[in-house]
């Protein structure tokens, strides 16, 4: 019974942190992991996506209904993003991520660096491409980061927001909205692997998705009534609690 709460409650609170820019599984992982140490890491892995899927999910439909997004460019790039994640789960079984695992602190470490020094990036919402060359960076975007979220995974919806805001331009409200649709095609992808394999605890997760929606629903309310200078410190935040558990997962855990 107390596992069902605690994970009920970080549910909630990734749902939160998810709708406003990315990171949840910060929040959500670790604690699956610390109440369940003994079970094998895909099953707890593919519990949070059955949970987490629900929540971007519902942000992506909140967003939609007060954000105007460039829906000829973001469905292409869900399609790509879906892919890609499909193509990165594949590849982790075929080669070790050791290598990246060391380097994302320090990638991390420039986006976060290159956020600051550039005060008003992501504040104003000026499209920079149109068309199919939108679609296409978007497509792009998406295969790339979509392929590292089913590789790897830490801080996939933050490096959709950075790369939406610095690559096309957009303000971090939007970038933030857009992102909830193309991490719910990598979560979907991630998902569909790990319940194939079986490795999905459907009793949990479906009790954590309901508690995601719900924290997902708050989060979403949050960012749309503060707008994109709220989103961007959040974002900021977020960025770098991720350098400092990928740091101490790759160089201080050992």
């Amino acid at each position: 019974m107390l596992e069902f709460v605690v994970v009920t409650l970080a549910s909630l609170l990734a749902g939160f942190v998810d709708a406003i820019v990315g990171g949840g599984g910060l929040i959500l992982v670790p604690a699956l992991f610390g109440l369940f140490p003994g079970a094998a890491p895909a099953t707890l892995f593919g519990t949070n996506k059955g949970a987490s899927v629900w929540g971007t999910a519902w942000a992506t439909l909140q967003y939609s209904r007060r954000v105007t997004l460039p829906w000829s460019a973001l469905l292409p790039a869900a399609v790509a993003a879906l892919a890609g994640g499909f193509l990165g789960a594949w590849a982790v079984t075929q080669v070790s991520a050791e290598g990246l695992r060391k380097a994302l602190p320090f990638i991390l470490g420039a986006v976060f660096l290159y956020t600051l020094a550039k005060k008003d990036l992501g504040r104003d919402h000026t499209r920079h491409h149109h068309g199919r060359a939108e679609a296409l960076l978007a497509s792009l975007i998406g295969l790339v980061v979509g392929f590292y979220d089913g590789f790897f995974g830490p801080g996939t919806g933050s490096f959709f927001v950075f790369l939406f805001v610095r690559v096309l331009g957009y303000d971090f409200l939007h970038a933030s909205a857009s992102a909830k649709l193309l991490n719910t095609a990598t979560n979907l992808s991630a998902l569909t692997l790990f319940a194939w394999k079986g490795h999905v605890w459907w009793h949990y997760a479906l009790v954590m998705a309901v508690a995601n929606v719900v924290g997902s629903l708050l989060g979403t309310r949050l960012a749309l009534k503060h707008g994109a200078g709220f989103v961007r410190v959040f974002f900021i935040v977020v960025v770098g609690a991720l350098i400092l558990k990928t740091g101490w997962d790759a160089f201080g855990a050992g």
